[in-house]
């Protein structure tokens, strides 16, 4: 039904007001009390073979909803009423900000992918930190931040560490957007040695609130090997709790014949499926460098059950989807769940934190077998 309403109707109306209609309508739904049994209804219980033990949290599915799409932390408990087991808000700048000038995001239907400009546009870390600061314990929200624009780049970590502050002690998790393409010169954020330097900052300024909670950072899909190499090791180095891979990409080639679509735009970054098989590689690449040390939350091209049954065989601890919501519907994280739950079973696995990493595995003993 949501296919046919979405080619009928949706797809005729720009993005963003179809966003802001899909919000309005959901919260609309749940505004009742008849309204939020009509959806638990709907939506029913998530399998308890899903849930997953990460980041010092249980989580009652490994599916979330990535950043970008509750940027302004107004609408996750209605996402994770559809059957998320968590939701990343954001991304959250210190300073409020309009993002860039519309049009600055277009589906591209034949792709099922999205190009976004957005630049982070949000009502800032004081308005998101009084919003959270209400929230229930469920569903799980962790908050993705990020530099405000009109913050010049050498400024860059006092502006994470005001965001830190105000944001951390209302999240679940904390997630340091280092890889939008859309805020110049944010990317230069992944080196190293900026890296390094962000962490300890941000770190600092934890310690000085008195408050611990998991640290991620999010990378690039765009990124050479050597470069994803030298992130993950510093990520190792410097224990952070996880790595989010990938963010949006700036390589417009994956659109193929579709790469027209971008000249409007003047640029953004693309998102959905034409970003899997690049998210896949990079899942894979991190967990060979990382090992077990680290908390993998994939995102990039996830549209079925069977994509989220691929990235946590090869290693994601979590998963999180933003595109796929778009195209298929709010009925689309429950039928996700319950094919979950049917594979986990047909596995003979009691839960599906049993099956994580099993290609890695797999692979390892293969290795080993060659060796001997």
């Amino acid at each position: 039904m949501y296919r046919t309403f979405f080619r009928l109707f949706l797809r005729h109306i720009p993005a963003e007001r179809a966003h802001a209609l899909a919000k309005g309508s959901l919260r609309l739904i749940r505004a009742t009390a008849l309204g939020r049994a009509l959806v638990r209804a709907a939506v029913g219980p998530t399998p308890a073979c899903l849930a997953t033990d990460a980041l010092g949290l249980n989580f009652p599915s490994p599916l979330g909803v990535a950043a970008g799409l509750d940027k302004d932390a107004t609408w996750f408990e209605d996402l994770g009423a559809l059957g998320f087991g968590f939701v990343e808000v954001g991304t959250i700048t210190a300073l409020p900000q309009p993002g860039n000038p519309r049009p600055r995001i277009a589906r591209i239907v034949q792709q099922r992918a999205l190009l976004n400009r957005m630049g982070f546009p949000n009502q800032g870390a004081t308005f998101a930190a009084g919003r959270l600061a209400r929230r229930p314990p469920r569903p799980i929200v962790g908050v993705n931040v990020g530099k405000s624009r009109a913050v010049a780049l050498e400024d860059a970590r006092g502006d994470y560490r005001t965001t830190a502050r105000l944001l951390a002690p209302v999240a679940d998790y904390l997630v340091l957007n280092v890889s939008s393409p859309n805020t110049p010169g944010l990317r230069d954020l992944q080196a190293p040695a900026e890296l390094r330097s962000l962490v300890a900052e941000v770190r600092d300024e934890l310690g000085a609130i008195d408050c611990t909670r998991p640290l991620l950072i999010k990378v690039a899909p765009d990124l050479g090997d050597e470069q994803l190499d030298a992130i993950v090791a510093v990520a190792v180095d410097l224990h952070l709790d996880g790595i989010v891979a990938v963010n949006t990409t700036a390589d417009h080639a994956v659109l193929g014949s579709a790469s027209d679509v971008v000249a409007p735009l003047g640029g953004g970054g693309v998102s959905g499926a034409p970003l899997r098989p690049r998210a896949l590689d990079v899942l894979r690449r991190i967990r060979r460098v990382a090992g077990d040390q680290l908390v993998v939350i994939s995102v990039g091209g996830i549209e079925s059950a069977e994509d989220v049954w691929r990235r946590l065989l090869a290693g994601a601890t979590l998963v999180q989807v933003y595109t796929a919501l778009i195209y298929e519907g709010p009925g689309w994280p429950s039928r996700v769940n319950r094919e979950l739950a049917r594979r986990v079973r047909a596995a003979h696995a009691s839960s599906v934190g049993e099956l994580i990493g099993a290609e890695v595995m797999e692979t390892r003993a293969a290795a080993r077998d060659r060796a001997q």
